[in-house]
Protein backbone atom coordinates (compact mmCIF):
# COMPACT_ATOMS: atom_id res chain seq x y z
CA UNK A 1 0.00 0.00 0.00
CA UNK A 2 2.81 2.39 0.90
CA UNK A 3 5.14 3.46 -1.87
CA UNK A 4 8.82 2.58 -1.62
CA UNK A 5 9.96 6.16 -1.03
CA UNK A 6 7.44 6.56 1.83
CA UNK A 7 8.70 3.35 3.43
CA UNK A 8 12.26 4.62 3.17
CA UNK A 9 11.31 7.88 4.90
CA UNK A 10 9.46 5.98 7.63
CA UNK A 11 12.51 3.78 8.16
CA UNK A 12 14.57 6.85 9.07
CA UNK A 13 11.82 8.06 11.43
CA UNK A 14 11.37 4.69 13.12
CA UNK A 15 15.11 4.50 13.84
CA UNK A 16 14.22 6.95 16.64
CA UNK A 17 12.01 4.41 18.42
CA UNK A 18 13.41 3.52 21.84
CA UNK A 19 10.52 1.32 22.99
CA UNK A 20 8.46 -1.44 21.41
CA UNK A 21 5.14 -0.49 19.85
CA UNK A 22 2.23 -2.94 19.72
CA UNK A 23 -0.47 -2.44 17.09
CA UNK A 24 -3.71 -4.29 17.82
CA UNK A 25 -6.06 -4.29 14.82
CA UNK A 26 -9.77 -5.09 14.91
CA UNK A 27 -10.61 -6.35 11.42
CA UNK A 28 -13.11 -8.40 9.45
CA UNK A 29 -13.36 -9.39 5.78
CA UNK A 30 -14.58 -6.02 4.49
CA UNK A 31 -12.70 -4.04 1.85
CA UNK A 32 -11.78 -1.35 4.39
CA UNK A 33 -10.42 -3.99 6.77
CA UNK A 34 -8.27 -5.41 4.00
CA UNK A 35 -7.01 -1.94 3.18
CA UNK A 36 -6.19 -1.27 6.83
CA UNK A 37 -4.47 -4.67 7.19
CA UNK A 38 -2.27 -3.87 4.20
CA UNK A 39 -1.29 -0.49 5.64
CA UNK A 40 -0.47 -1.91 9.07
CA UNK A 41 1.49 -4.81 7.64
CA UNK A 42 3.58 -2.34 5.66
CA UNK A 43 4.26 -0.29 8.79
CA UNK A 44 5.08 -3.30 10.97
CA UNK A 45 7.43 -4.57 8.30
CA UNK A 46 9.52 -1.41 8.41
CA UNK A 47 10.79 -1.71 12.00
CA UNK A 48 11.54 -4.61 14.33
CA UNK A 49 10.25 -2.39 17.16
CA UNK A 50 6.71 -2.49 15.76
CA UNK A 51 4.51 -5.60 16.03
CA UNK A 52 1.02 -6.28 14.67
CA UNK A 53 -1.71 -8.49 16.09
CA UNK A 54 -5.27 -8.97 14.80
CA UNK A 55 -8.38 -9.38 16.93
CA UNK A 56 -12.10 -9.75 16.46
CA UNK A 57 -14.16 -8.00 19.08
CA UNK A 58 -17.79 -6.99 18.66
CA UNK A 59 -17.29 -4.27 21.29
CA UNK A 60 -14.68 -2.48 19.14
CA UNK A 61 -15.22 -0.39 16.03
CA UNK A 62 -14.26 -2.46 13.01
CA UNK A 63 -12.01 -1.69 11.25
CA UNK A 64 -9.83 0.10 13.80
CA UNK A 65 -6.51 -0.32 15.57
CA UNK A 66 -4.89 0.63 18.87
CA UNK A 67 -1.33 1.64 19.71
CA UNK A 68 0.33 0.64 22.98
CA UNK A 69 3.60 -0.39 24.59
CA UNK A 70 4.09 -3.91 25.95
CA UNK A 71 2.41 -3.90 29.35
CA UNK A 72 1.55 -0.24 28.89
CA UNK A 73 -1.64 1.74 29.34
CA UNK A 74 -1.74 4.12 26.36
CA UNK A 75 -5.18 4.74 24.94
CA UNK A 76 -4.74 5.75 21.30
CA UNK A 77 -7.06 4.30 18.68
CA UNK A 78 -7.65 5.01 14.99
CA UNK A 79 -11.14 4.08 13.79
CA UNK A 80 -10.45 4.60 10.14
CA UNK A 81 -7.52 4.43 7.76
CA UNK A 82 -5.32 7.43 8.65
CA UNK A 83 -4.16 8.47 5.22
CA UNK A 84 -4.44 11.93 3.65
CA UNK A 85 -3.95 14.67 6.22
CA UNK A 86 -4.06 12.13 9.05
CA UNK A 87 -1.04 10.11 7.94
CA UNK A 88 1.19 12.51 9.88
CA UNK A 89 -0.99 11.90 12.96
CA UNK A 90 -0.31 8.16 12.67
CA UNK A 91 3.45 8.63 12.27
CA UNK A 92 3.65 11.01 15.24
CA UNK A 93 1.59 8.64 17.39
CA UNK A 94 3.90 5.72 16.53
CA UNK A 95 6.96 7.80 17.39
CA UNK A 96 5.56 9.08 20.69
CA UNK A 97 4.28 5.67 21.79
CA UNK A 98 7.73 4.37 20.82
CA UNK A 99 9.43 6.73 23.23
CA UNK A 100 10.48 9.57 20.92
CA UNK A 101 10.02 12.84 22.89
CA UNK A 102 7.28 15.17 21.63
CA UNK A 103 8.16 18.70 20.55
CA UNK A 104 6.42 20.52 23.39
CA UNK A 105 7.82 22.22 26.48
CA UNK A 106 8.33 20.45 29.78
CA UNK A 107 5.81 22.86 31.32
CA UNK A 108 3.13 21.57 28.94
CA UNK A 109 4.06 17.94 29.61
CA UNK A 110 3.85 18.52 33.35
CA UNK A 111 0.49 20.24 32.98
CA UNK A 112 -0.78 17.17 31.10
CA UNK A 113 0.55 14.81 33.80
CA UNK A 114 -1.13 16.88 36.52
CA UNK A 115 -4.63 16.75 34.99
CA UNK A 116 -7.05 15.22 37.48
CA UNK A 117 -9.87 12.94 36.35
CA UNK A 118 -10.53 10.36 33.64
CA UNK A 119 -11.10 11.59 30.10
CA UNK A 120 -12.20 9.57 27.06
CA UNK A 121 -12.07 11.64 23.85
CA UNK A 122 -13.59 10.82 20.47
CA UNK A 123 -12.76 13.03 17.49
CA UNK A 124 -14.85 12.78 14.32
CA UNK A 125 -12.78 13.80 11.30
CA UNK A 126 -12.69 13.70 7.54
CA UNK A 127 -9.48 12.71 5.78
CA UNK A 128 -9.60 15.84 3.62
CA UNK A 129 -9.85 18.16 6.64
CA UNK A 130 -6.71 20.23 7.19
CA UNK A 131 -7.93 21.38 10.62
CA UNK A 132 -8.45 17.88 12.03
CA UNK A 133 -4.86 16.63 12.39
CA UNK A 134 -3.93 19.27 14.96
CA UNK A 135 -6.79 18.13 17.20
CA UNK A 136 -6.01 14.43 16.67
CA UNK A 137 -2.31 14.96 17.37
CA UNK A 138 -2.97 17.05 20.48
CA UNK A 139 -5.34 14.48 22.02
CA UNK A 140 -3.00 11.61 21.09
CA UNK A 141 -0.21 13.43 22.92
CA UNK A 142 -2.40 13.76 26.01
CA UNK A 143 -3.08 10.02 25.83
CA UNK A 144 0.62 9.18 25.62
CA UNK A 145 1.57 11.38 28.58
CA UNK A 146 -1.38 10.76 30.93
CA UNK A 147 -2.68 7.17 31.40
CA UNK A 148 -6.08 8.50 32.50
CA UNK A 149 -6.72 9.93 29.03
CA UNK A 150 -7.79 7.93 25.97
CA UNK A 151 -8.52 9.09 22.45
CA UNK A 152 -10.17 7.64 19.35
CA UNK A 153 -9.93 9.23 15.91
CA UNK A 154 -13.10 8.37 13.96
CA UNK A 155 -13.36 8.80 10.19
CA UNK A 156 -16.86 10.19 9.68
CA UNK A 157 -17.02 8.90 6.11
CA UNK A 158 -16.36 5.34 7.32
CA UNK A 159 -18.64 5.45 10.36
CA UNK A 160 -21.55 7.32 8.81
CA UNK A 161 -24.10 5.70 11.12
CA UNK A 162 -22.43 7.38 14.11
CA UNK A 163 -22.24 10.68 12.27
CA UNK A 164 -25.92 10.48 11.40
CA UNK A 165 -26.93 9.38 14.89
CA UNK A 166 -25.05 12.25 16.54
CA UNK A 167 -26.01 14.66 13.73
CA UNK A 168 -22.40 15.65 13.16
CA UNK A 169 -22.16 18.04 10.21
CA UNK A 170 -18.82 19.72 10.84
CA UNK A 171 -15.35 18.42 11.56
CA UNK A 172 -13.44 18.12 13.69
CA UNK A 173 -16.11 17.46 16.31
CA UNK A 174 -14.78 16.35 19.69
CA UNK A 175 -16.64 14.36 22.33
CA UNK A 176 -15.37 13.93 25.89
CA UNK A 177 -16.90 11.26 28.12
CA UNK A 178 -19.92 11.06 25.80
CA UNK A 179 -20.62 14.81 25.68
CA UNK A 180 -19.65 17.27 22.95
CA UNK A 181 -16.46 19.03 24.02
CA UNK A 182 -15.68 21.24 21.06
CA UNK A 183 -15.78 21.78 17.33
CA UNK A 184 -13.14 23.13 14.98
CA UNK A 185 -9.37 23.43 15.22
CA UNK A 186 -7.92 23.26 18.73
CA UNK A 187 -4.28 22.93 19.76
CA UNK A 188 -2.75 21.50 22.92
CA UNK A 189 -2.80 24.86 24.71
CA UNK A 190 -6.48 25.42 23.96
CA UNK A 191 -7.48 21.91 25.05
CA UNK A 192 -5.51 22.21 28.29
CA UNK A 193 -7.12 25.57 29.00
CA UNK A 194 -10.51 23.85 28.77
CA UNK A 195 -9.50 20.92 30.95
CA UNK A 196 -7.40 22.85 33.48
CA UNK A 197 -9.35 26.02 34.26
CA UNK A 198 -6.75 27.08 36.83
CA UNK A 199 -4.24 27.48 33.99
CA UNK A 200 -5.93 30.70 32.81
CA UNK A 201 -5.34 32.44 36.13
CA UNK A 202 -1.79 31.08 36.36
CA UNK A 203 -0.94 32.30 32.86
CA UNK A 204 -2.53 35.71 33.50
CA UNK A 205 -0.37 36.06 36.59
CA UNK A 206 2.77 35.27 34.57
CA UNK A 207 1.79 37.77 31.86
CA UNK A 208 1.15 40.53 34.38
CA UNK A 209 4.67 40.07 35.73
CA UNK A 210 6.30 40.80 32.34
CA UNK A 211 8.28 44.01 31.90
CA UNK A 212 7.13 46.53 29.26
CA UNK A 213 8.04 45.72 25.66
CA UNK A 214 9.57 47.98 23.06
CA UNK A 215 7.24 46.56 20.42
CA UNK A 216 4.25 44.33 21.17
CA UNK A 217 2.61 42.58 18.21
CA UNK A 218 -1.06 41.60 18.52
CA UNK A 219 -1.81 38.69 16.17
CA UNK A 220 0.13 35.69 14.94
CA UNK A 221 -0.75 35.46 11.27
CA UNK A 222 1.59 36.33 8.37
CA UNK A 223 1.55 40.07 9.15
CA UNK A 224 2.16 39.53 12.86
CA UNK A 225 4.90 36.97 12.27
CA UNK A 226 6.69 39.27 9.84
CA UNK A 227 6.37 42.24 12.20
CA UNK A 228 7.80 40.23 15.11
CA UNK A 229 10.80 39.00 13.08
CA UNK A 230 11.64 42.48 11.83
CA UNK A 231 11.34 43.95 15.34
CA UNK A 232 13.43 41.23 16.99
CA UNK A 233 16.15 41.65 14.36
CA UNK A 234 16.56 45.24 15.57
CA UNK A 235 17.61 43.88 18.97
CA UNK A 236 14.71 45.42 20.86
CA UNK A 237 12.40 43.76 23.40
CA UNK A 238 9.65 42.14 21.31
CA UNK A 239 6.46 40.37 22.37
CA UNK A 240 3.74 38.64 20.36
CA UNK A 241 0.20 37.92 21.59
CA UNK A 242 -1.96 35.60 19.48
CA UNK A 243 -5.35 34.02 20.00
CA UNK A 244 -4.26 31.34 17.52
CA UNK A 245 -0.87 31.38 15.87
CA UNK A 246 -1.30 31.38 12.10
CA UNK A 247 -4.74 32.93 12.09
CA UNK A 248 -6.83 32.53 8.96
CA UNK A 249 -3.98 30.82 7.09
CA UNK A 250 -4.44 27.74 9.27
CA UNK A 251 -7.81 27.26 7.56
CA UNK A 252 -6.40 27.62 4.05
CA UNK A 253 -5.94 24.44 2.09
CA UNK A 254 -4.01 24.97 -1.13
CA UNK A 255 -1.70 28.00 -1.51
CA UNK A 256 -0.41 28.36 -5.06
CA UNK A 257 0.38 32.09 -5.31
CA UNK A 258 3.05 32.45 -2.63
CA UNK A 259 5.96 33.69 -4.69
CA UNK A 260 9.00 31.33 -4.75
CA UNK A 261 6.93 28.44 -3.36
CA UNK A 262 5.03 26.74 -6.18
CA UNK A 263 2.45 25.19 -3.87
CA UNK A 264 1.97 24.54 -0.18
CA UNK A 265 -0.77 24.22 2.46
CA UNK A 266 -1.80 26.67 5.15
CA UNK A 267 -0.71 24.62 8.18
CA UNK A 268 2.70 23.96 6.59
CA UNK A 269 3.24 27.66 5.94
CA UNK A 270 2.17 28.51 9.50
CA UNK A 271 4.61 25.95 10.92
CA UNK A 272 7.40 27.59 8.92
CA UNK A 273 6.35 31.06 10.10
CA UNK A 274 6.26 29.94 13.73
CA UNK A 275 9.67 28.28 13.45
CA UNK A 276 11.10 31.48 11.98
CA UNK A 277 9.64 33.67 14.73
CA UNK A 278 10.88 31.31 17.45
CA UNK A 279 14.40 31.46 16.03
CA UNK A 280 14.54 35.04 17.36
CA UNK A 281 14.15 36.40 20.86
CA UNK A 282 10.39 36.92 20.70
CA UNK A 283 8.22 36.43 23.79
CA UNK A 284 5.26 34.51 22.34
CA UNK A 285 2.01 34.44 24.34
CA UNK A 286 -0.35 32.08 22.50
CA UNK A 287 -4.08 31.43 23.11
CA UNK A 288 -4.46 34.99 24.43
CA UNK A 289 -7.16 37.26 23.01
CA UNK A 290 -6.81 41.04 23.11
CA UNK A 291 -9.80 42.71 24.73
CA UNK A 292 -8.96 46.41 25.03
CA UNK A 293 -6.37 48.94 23.84
CA UNK A 294 -5.48 51.72 26.29
CA UNK A 295 -3.38 54.52 24.72
CA UNK A 296 -0.82 56.37 26.81
CA UNK A 297 2.88 57.05 27.21
CA UNK A 298 3.15 53.29 27.67
CA UNK A 299 0.40 51.66 25.62
CA UNK A 300 -1.56 49.01 27.52
CA UNK A 301 -3.27 45.97 26.06
CA UNK A 302 -5.82 44.22 28.24
CA UNK A 303 -6.37 40.52 27.49
CA UNK A 304 -9.54 38.47 27.86
CA UNK A 305 -7.84 36.58 30.71
CA UNK A 306 -7.64 39.83 32.70
CA UNK A 307 -3.89 40.20 32.22
CA UNK A 308 -2.36 43.47 31.02
CA UNK A 309 0.72 44.13 28.92
CA UNK A 310 2.56 47.41 28.39
CA UNK A 311 4.65 48.50 25.43
CA UNK A 312 6.26 51.60 23.94
CA UNK A 313 4.74 50.71 20.55
CA UNK A 314 2.06 48.26 19.44
CA UNK A 315 1.46 46.63 16.06
CA UNK A 316 -2.09 45.33 15.54
CA UNK A 317 -2.35 42.42 13.09
CA UNK A 318 -5.46 40.61 14.27
CA UNK A 319 -6.53 39.71 10.73
CA UNK A 320 -10.06 38.85 9.69
CA UNK A 321 -12.68 36.13 10.03
CA UNK A 322 -15.31 34.64 7.74
CA UNK A 323 -18.07 37.08 6.88
CA UNK A 324 -21.49 35.71 7.81
CA UNK A 325 -24.74 35.84 5.85
CA UNK A 326 -26.54 37.44 8.79
CA UNK A 327 -29.87 35.85 7.86
CA UNK A 328 -32.37 33.85 9.93
CA UNK A 329 -31.25 30.25 10.49
CA UNK A 330 -27.54 30.80 9.97
CA UNK A 331 -26.54 30.85 13.65
CA UNK A 332 -29.12 28.24 14.62
CA UNK A 333 -27.73 25.71 12.14
CA UNK A 334 -24.03 26.51 12.34
CA UNK A 335 -22.28 23.15 12.51
CA UNK A 336 -25.56 21.47 11.56
CA UNK A 337 -25.38 22.15 7.85
CA UNK A 338 -24.11 25.74 7.82
CA UNK A 339 -20.38 25.54 7.15
CA UNK A 340 -17.50 27.82 6.20
CA UNK A 341 -14.83 25.26 5.26
CA UNK A 342 -15.71 23.04 2.27
CA UNK A 343 -12.45 21.09 2.56
CA UNK A 344 -13.21 20.15 6.16
CA UNK A 345 -16.94 19.55 6.19
CA UNK A 346 -17.67 18.74 2.56
CA UNK A 347 -17.06 14.96 2.82
CA UNK A 348 -19.81 14.70 5.44
CA UNK A 349 -22.33 15.51 2.70
CA UNK A 350 -21.22 12.92 0.17
CA UNK A 351 -23.99 12.16 -2.30
CA UNK A 352 -26.20 14.99 -1.02
CA UNK A 353 -27.25 18.33 -2.56
CA UNK A 354 -25.53 21.45 -1.20
CA UNK A 355 -25.36 25.18 -1.91
CA UNK A 356 -22.42 27.58 -2.00
CA UNK A 357 -23.03 31.29 -1.39
CA UNK A 358 -20.41 33.51 -3.02
CA UNK A 359 -19.12 33.93 -6.55
CA UNK A 360 -15.55 35.02 -5.90
CA UNK A 361 -12.50 32.77 -6.09
CA UNK A 362 -13.26 31.15 -2.72
CA UNK A 363 -16.87 30.38 -3.62
CA UNK A 364 -16.09 28.97 -7.07
CA UNK A 365 -13.17 26.90 -5.72
CA UNK A 366 -15.51 25.53 -3.03
CA UNK A 367 -18.13 24.59 -5.63
CA UNK A 368 -15.53 22.83 -7.78
CA UNK A 369 -14.20 20.83 -4.82
CA UNK A 370 -17.66 19.87 -3.57
CA UNK A 371 -18.84 18.79 -7.01
CA UNK A 372 -16.43 15.87 -6.84
CA UNK A 373 -18.42 14.02 -4.17
CA UNK A 374 -21.80 15.67 -3.49
CA UNK A 375 -24.79 14.96 -5.73
CA UNK A 376 -25.38 18.55 -6.81
CA UNK A 377 -24.01 22.03 -6.11
CA UNK A 378 -26.02 25.24 -6.48
CA UNK A 379 -23.84 28.34 -6.42
CA UNK A 380 -25.60 31.59 -5.53
CA UNK A 381 -24.05 34.91 -6.56
CA UNK A 382 -25.47 38.26 -5.40
CA UNK A 383 -24.28 40.22 -8.44
CA UNK A 384 -25.11 39.74 -12.11
CA UNK A 385 -21.93 37.78 -12.80
CA UNK A 386 -19.28 35.76 -11.00
CA UNK A 387 -16.13 37.54 -9.80
CA UNK A 388 -13.80 34.55 -9.81
CA UNK A 389 -10.80 34.24 -12.11
CA UNK A 390 -11.63 33.10 -15.66
CA UNK A 391 -9.73 29.82 -15.32
CA UNK A 392 -11.86 28.89 -12.29
CA UNK A 393 -15.10 29.87 -14.03
CA UNK A 394 -14.21 27.74 -17.04
CA UNK A 395 -13.67 24.74 -14.80
CA UNK A 396 -16.89 25.40 -12.89
CA UNK A 397 -19.09 25.59 -15.99
CA UNK A 398 -17.59 22.35 -17.30
CA UNK A 399 -19.03 20.38 -14.38
CA UNK A 400 -22.33 18.60 -15.04
CA UNK A 401 -23.64 18.69 -11.44
CA UNK A 402 -23.22 22.43 -10.81
CA UNK A 403 -25.84 25.13 -11.31
CA UNK A 404 -25.04 28.86 -11.01
CA UNK A 405 -27.75 31.33 -10.06
CA UNK A 406 -26.85 35.02 -10.28
CA UNK A 407 -28.66 38.00 -8.75
CA UNK A 408 -29.60 35.74 -5.85
CA UNK A 409 -29.91 37.25 -2.37
CA UNK A 410 -29.94 34.62 0.37
CA UNK A 411 -32.79 35.45 2.77
CA UNK A 412 -33.00 32.44 5.11
CA UNK A 413 -31.39 29.13 5.98
CA UNK A 414 -34.14 26.57 6.51
CA UNK A 415 -34.05 23.57 8.82
CA UNK A 416 -36.12 21.01 10.68
CA UNK A 417 -34.93 22.04 14.13
CA UNK A 418 -31.93 19.73 14.05
CA UNK A 419 -30.24 20.28 10.71
CA UNK A 420 -30.39 22.25 7.46
CA UNK A 421 -32.93 21.11 4.88
CA UNK A 422 -33.14 24.12 2.59
CA UNK A 423 -32.19 27.66 1.65
CA UNK A 424 -34.45 30.53 0.59
CA UNK A 425 -33.25 33.25 -1.76
CA UNK A 426 -34.76 36.24 -3.52
CA UNK A 427 -34.31 36.76 -7.26
CA UNK A 428 -33.09 40.39 -7.30
CA UNK A 429 -34.21 40.83 -10.92
CA UNK A 430 -37.86 39.89 -10.30
CA UNK A 431 -38.24 40.10 -6.50
CA UNK A 432 -39.64 36.57 -6.38
CA UNK A 433 -38.70 34.15 -3.59
CA UNK A 434 -37.37 30.64 -4.21
CA UNK A 435 -36.39 27.71 -2.01
CA UNK A 436 -33.66 25.14 -2.61
CA UNK A 437 -33.87 21.68 -1.09
CA UNK A 438 -30.33 21.14 0.18
CA UNK A 439 -28.55 19.47 3.09
CA UNK A 440 -25.81 22.06 3.60
CA UNK A 441 -24.84 25.62 2.73
CA UNK A 442 -21.19 26.69 2.47
CA UNK A 443 -20.72 30.40 3.07
CA UNK A 444 -17.90 31.98 1.04
CA UNK A 445 -18.63 35.73 0.95
CA UNK A 446 -15.35 37.20 2.10
CA UNK A 447 -13.87 38.37 5.37
CA UNK A 448 -14.60 40.87 8.13
CA UNK A 449 -11.76 42.52 10.12
CA UNK A 450 -11.24 41.60 13.77
CA UNK A 451 -11.54 45.12 15.16
CA UNK A 452 -14.52 44.87 17.51
CA UNK A 453 -12.20 45.37 20.50
CA UNK A 454 -10.78 48.60 19.03
CA UNK A 455 -13.94 50.69 18.58
CA UNK A 456 -13.48 54.11 20.13
CA UNK A 457 -9.68 53.97 20.18
CA UNK A 458 -8.23 53.93 16.64
CA UNK A 459 -9.89 55.34 13.55
CA UNK A 460 -11.74 52.70 11.52
CA UNK A 461 -13.11 52.76 8.00
CA UNK A 462 -16.82 52.26 7.27
CA UNK A 463 -15.98 48.58 6.78
CA UNK A 464 -14.37 48.30 10.20
CA UNK A 465 -10.80 48.23 8.90
CA UNK A 466 -8.02 50.15 10.66
CA UNK A 467 -7.02 53.33 8.83
CA UNK A 468 -3.23 53.43 8.37
CA UNK A 469 -0.74 55.76 6.66
CA UNK A 470 2.20 54.86 4.43
CA UNK A 471 4.21 53.68 7.48
CA UNK A 472 1.42 51.59 9.01
CA UNK A 473 0.74 54.25 11.65
CA UNK A 474 -2.83 54.47 12.99
CA UNK A 475 -4.60 57.53 14.37
CA UNK A 476 -3.09 56.79 17.82
CA UNK A 477 0.61 57.65 18.35
CA UNK A 478 2.71 54.53 18.81
CA UNK A 479 -0.01 52.22 17.52
CA UNK A 480 0.60 50.63 14.13
CA UNK A 481 -1.37 48.05 12.15
CA UNK A 482 -0.71 45.57 9.35
CA UNK A 483 -2.36 42.94 7.19
CA UNK A 484 -6.00 42.04 6.58
CA UNK A 485 -7.18 44.09 9.56
CA UNK A 486 -6.22 47.35 7.79
CA UNK A 487 -7.46 49.39 4.84
CA UNK A 488 -4.59 48.04 2.69
CA UNK A 489 -6.27 46.55 -0.42
CA UNK A 490 -5.94 42.99 -1.71
CA UNK A 491 -6.06 40.60 1.22
CA UNK A 492 -3.27 38.21 0.27
CA UNK A 493 -0.70 36.31 2.34
CA UNK A 494 2.25 37.75 0.47
CA UNK A 495 0.90 41.29 0.93
CA UNK A 496 0.32 40.71 4.65
CA UNK A 497 3.93 39.57 5.08
CA UNK A 498 5.26 42.72 3.44
CA UNK A 499 2.80 44.88 5.34
CA UNK A 500 3.96 43.40 8.66
CA UNK A 501 7.55 44.26 7.80
CA UNK A 502 6.53 47.81 6.85
CA UNK A 503 4.61 48.38 10.08
CA UNK A 504 7.51 46.99 12.13
CA UNK A 505 10.01 49.30 10.43
CA UNK A 506 7.56 52.16 10.94
CA UNK A 507 7.25 51.34 14.63
CA UNK A 508 11.03 51.14 15.04
CA UNK A 509 11.41 54.49 13.32
CA UNK A 510 8.80 55.90 15.73
CA UNK A 511 10.73 54.56 18.74
CA UNK A 512 14.10 56.02 17.77
CA UNK A 513 12.51 59.44 17.21
CA UNK A 514 10.96 59.61 20.68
Amino acid sequence: MLEANIKQQLQSYFDNLTQKVEITAYLDESDKSREMRELLQDIAGISANISLAERRDAAERTPSFKLNRPGGNIGIQFAGIPMGHEFTSLVLALLQVGGHPPKVSEDILQQIRDLEGTFHFETYISLSCQNCPEVVQALNLLSVVNPNITHVMIDGALYQDEVTDKQIMAVPTIYMNGQQFGQGRMNVDEILARLDTRSIAREAEKINARDPFDILVIGGGPAGSSAAVYAARKGIRTGLVAERFGGQVMDTNAIENFISVKETEGPKLVAALEEHVKSYDVDIMNTQRAKKLIPGELIEVELASGARLKSKAVIISTGARWRELDVPGEKEYRGKGVAYCPHCDGPLFKGKPVAVVGGGNSGVEAAIDLAGFVSHVTLLQFDEQLKADAVLQNKLFSLPNVEVITQAQTSEVNGDGNKVNGLTYIDRATGSSHKLDIDAVFVQIGLIPNTDWLEGTVELSKYGEIEVDSHGQTSVPGVFAAGDVTTIPYKQIVIALGDGARASLGAFDYLIRQ
